[in-house]
């Protein structure tokens, strides 16, 4: 069958130029209920503050991995609405290193913006960051928030250049991240706060300086500014399977490469977790961001089954084993 007229696009062009930060967010939310009843509020505030805190030119690129049908539509929903500017839907979990894989090679930028979908961004986040990239030499990763927890690991490129004795380089050993930020941390993924600071009581903060930036020793893989390049060399050969894990690997070679691991001195970015906390709503307000949607703020209450000795074990094979019949893992 001949053809029907002429493609109208032939002979025209494009005036779009990628700009040179693309912020990249991975979401997986494939129900509501349980561990996942409050993700698609926070997901609706993790975009509400990226989108408002960031001034610079940016590129807004999302990968889903097979989250239910509530979420894609509004992910769907912000496309079309102009605020998300690449959506890539997967229809299975295909795991978080797969979907870097996928990720992390389409993004149209040099610099990757990357953040789980319960990160929270404050103003000035990829200003700060950036300019940790910008001045350190042979930088891999830049996250905004320093976190003690993780200051240790993948930091051999760091600790050769500290001894190489980089000219100009200054060096302060201290406790400056305030009790307050690593509680929270603690609290988003889910560790006592009181054991995790007990954990972490003799640990002192590496800070360094140079061509005047601050930044602090180590990097948290939750959220990272790295050039694409660097991230994409750093990513395994072989599809691994895992639908989680394999992040501090993924850190071990950005480091085995030659690259250094920073992050900020001051929080530019804060992980949410799975529930919105009243200080963080009130927060988020004060700096103006409106939801499309009431929050329902769940607060924390050990449930009387709990207190039955061998209670949360129980619970915990059983919630497991409902998990993976939920997600279609077994």
């Amino acid at each position: 069958m001949a053809r029907i007229g002429i493609n109208p696009a032939r002979g025209k062009i494009s005036n779009y130029r990628p700009a040179k930060v693309t912020i990249a967010l991975l979401t997986y939310i494939p129900h509501l209920e349980g561990y996942f009843q409050n993700r698609l509020d926070i997901l609706r505030l993790a975009l509400a503050s990226v989108l408002a805190n960031t001034e610079l030119p940016f590129d807004l690129m999302v990968f889903d991995n097979g989250s239910c049908k509530e979420v894609v539509d509004y992910l769907m929903e912000m496309q079309d609405s102009g605020r998300i500017d690449y959506l890539l839907l997967s229809d299975r979990n295909i795991g978080k290193i797969g979907a870097f894989k996928i990720l992390f090679r389409a993004v149209p930028g040099e610099i990757v913006a990357y953040a789980d979908d319960d990160i929270f961004f404050y103003p000035g986040w990829i200003e700060a960051q950036l300019e940790i990239l910008e001045n350190f030499p042979q930088v891999g990763m830049v996250s905004g928030v320093p976190i003690r927890d993780a200051s240790d690991r993948s930091r051999k490129s760091l600790l050769k250049w500290i001894e190489d004795g980089e000219p100009g380089l200054e060096l302060d050993t201290e406790y400056s991240i305030p009790d307050k930020w690593e509680m929270d941390w603690a609290e988003s993924v889910g560790r006592d706060p009181a054991v995790h600071m007990q954990k972490i009581q003799d640990q002192k903060d590496l800070i360094l300086t140079f061509k005047g930036v601050d930044a602090f020793g180590s990097a948290s893989h939750f959220q990272f500014v790295t050039p694409k390049d660097v991230i994409v060399k750093a990513l395994p050969d072989i599809w691994g399977g895992n639908l989680m894990g394999e992040m501090m690997e993924l850190d071990q070679a950005i480091d085995a490469l030659g690259y250094l691991r920073l992050s900020t001195v001051d929080r530019y970015t804060q992980h949410l977790g799975n529930i919105l906390t009243p200080n963080m709503v009130n927060e988020a307000h004060e700096l103006g961001l409106q939801f499309e949607r009431k929050i329902q703020i769940r607060r924390k209450r050990k449930h009387w089954l709990l207190h039955i000795p061998g209670g949360g074990k129980i619970l915990s094979r059983i919630y497991n084993h409902l998990f993976r019949i939920l997600n279609n893992s077994d």
